[in-house]
């Protein structure tokens, strides 16, 4: 079996389980003032350490959540939540943890703008400016797509608001350690990662919040990550966060290296296919992701052809089981057809040439025999 779905989800680097497996056995609670709790909190603090030097932030910036879906909320609410009404700005092809979150602020009265993208799936800088009203209170906007990889201009976006004092969220969930990330550089308030896209396992992740910045609470409790994320920390998974951090850190020219290697190699197979269509072809992308659509294809039942020899995916994992065409390749301006017959490859850093090139093999047999099934 073939894992190409790496944007899905990543598997647990050995290195990672092994100090998830030694974390176990330090039971104490990280706020009793006694040696076990404060041996917990020595390994939560190193953690938090390791995850801020990923992005170049501050350890006091770091609040540890339970991932992605919980970054992005407490970020988007706590930030909504400081004003009874006011404008949001987003776009039309957010993962559905940042998309959803609007809506149900739109619901509940507050006014928000999903800016569309091109056809290539990047947001004009100038669209974000021309959204601007006396009222926005926070922009978010991912810095890459979880299903076609794009990545979109966060720095020339944050330079725009910056001179108008907006503050900027942005989901990196999927950008962690498959291109640099720096907050400095991106000069954004905010910014989510998800431990299971870099190696660390699910149910934890983080929230950069820049130390000058304030949001409301999503929960309520005692004091724990600043007060804003209540409930005893996940001792273990936290320092399993903290190693996956530091792999990358250390490692992240070799395994950029690797990504860009095996997905040109996956990539040059693929569209010498017939009738495959590269969508995000003219945009800058993360390395490991390729989108295509298969001419006279049904994407969804062509992966469940595939499904016991290679892994891969119908556009987002979140909407995995469910006819209906990707909203982020309909906002490219692809039709229907063209979207429902979109897959997205990942690639990772386990993934092998050998394993790229019997992808391609079984993906180009199969091909062979639904048009032969049709002719």
């Amino acid at each position: 079996m073939i894992y190409l779905d790496y944007n899905a989800t990543t598997p647990i680097e050995p290195r990672v389980k092994e100090e998830i497996v030694k974390t176990l056995q330090e039971f104490g609670n990280p706020s009793s003032s006694h040696e076990y709790g404060k041996k917990a909190k020595q390994i939560i603090e190193s953690a938090r350490a390791k995850v801020a030097k990923l992005i170049d932030a501050d350890p006091e910036e770091i609040i540890f959540t339970s991932g992605g879906t919980e970054s992005n909320n407490l970020a988007i609410f706590g930030r909504a939540l400081c004003f009874e009404r006011g404008h949001i700005i987003t776009s039309q092809i957010e993962h559905p943890s940042v998309f959803n979150t609007c809506r149900q602020l739109a619901r509940m009265g507050y006014e928000v703008t999903f800016l569309p993208v091109s056809s290539s799936g990047m947001i004009e800088p100038d669209d974000v400016k021309r959204a601007i009203r006396m009222d926005t209170v926070l922009v978010t906007i991912m810095h890459s797509n979880n299903e076609t990889g794009v990545i979109q201009p966060i720095r020339e976006i944050a330079e725009i608001l910056m001179e108008k004092e907006i503050p900027f969220h942005t989901d990196c969930a999927q950008s962690i350690g498959k291109v640099r990330v720096s907050v400095k550089e991106l000069k954004v308030s905010m910014l989510t990662l998800a431990g299971h896209k870099f190696y660390a396992p699910k149910g934890i992740g983080a929230l950069y919040l820049r130390k000058d910045f304030f949001i409301k609470p999503l929960l309520f409790g005692a004091s724990h990550e600043k007060g804003l994320r209540p409930g005893t920390e996940n001792t273990p998974y936290i320092a399993g966060l903290g190693k996956a951090a530091e792999i990358i850190s250390v490692e992240f020219d070799t395994i950029t290296e690797h990504l860009k290697h095996v997905t040109e190699f996956l990539l040059k197979g693929l569209i010498e296919l017939p009738g495959i269509k590269h969508n995000g072809a003219e945009a800058p992308r993360l390395p490991n992701t390729i989108n295509v659509s298969i001419k006279g294809i049904i994407a969804d039942e062509f992966i469940e052809r595939l499904s016991k020899r290679v892994a891969i995916s119908a556009g987002s994992a979140c909407h995995a089981g469910i006819r209906k065409p990707s909203h982020v390749l309909l906002s490219m301006g692809l039709s229907e057809e063209e979207a429902l017959s979109s897959i997205r490859i990942s690639t990772g850093k386990f993934t092998t040439p050998q394993e790229v090139m019997e992808a391609i093999e079984i993906i180009k047999q199969e091909l062979k025999r639904i048009y032969t099934l049709r002719s």
